[in-house]
């Protein structure tokens, strides 16, 4: 059995996409920090960051580069923050969240409900970008 991620690579479980190539996917987090909180994955499951293929995390960086770059130019902020925990779900992710101060990107704070129809506005915009 796949994670929740694969599930949403392969369709089984929807998501709001941003971004998308033939090694990368890139959706709105469900509960985000903040409007614009990305996750970018792999689309071949690998639990932990530092086991990814070299040459595969160079891409995932700059794939998520350019997922970046859209989230900087649609909601205001002084920086697209970056970070990797990855212990919630056993595939690898990277979190870009857009941050003004240190605090938006403090994971221990409530984090926000947006529903679908927001969440679903959210993506649209970013695929426009």
């Amino acid at each position: 059995m796949g994670s929740l991620f694969s599930k949403i690579v392969s369709g089984d479980i929807s998501c709001h996409k941003v971004a998308e190539n033939d090694k990368f996917l890139a959706f709105l987090d469900t509960n985000p920090l903040r409007e614009g909180h990305t996750l970018v994955i792999p689309k071949v499951e690998i639990d932990y960051i530092f086991d990814v293929e070299d040459a595969l995390l160079g891409e995932m960086m700059i794939f998520s580069k350019s997922v970046a770059k859209k989230i900087k130019d649609t909601f205001p902020c002084n920086r697209i923050g970056v970070t990797v925990i990855g212990l919630e779900v056993p595939h690898t992710h990277i979190h870009l969240i857009p941050i003004n101060i240190l605090d938006d990107m403090n994971f221990s704070k409530e984090k926000m409900s947006p529903s679908q129809e927001e969440l679903a506005h959210t993506a649209s915009i970013l695929l426009k970008a």
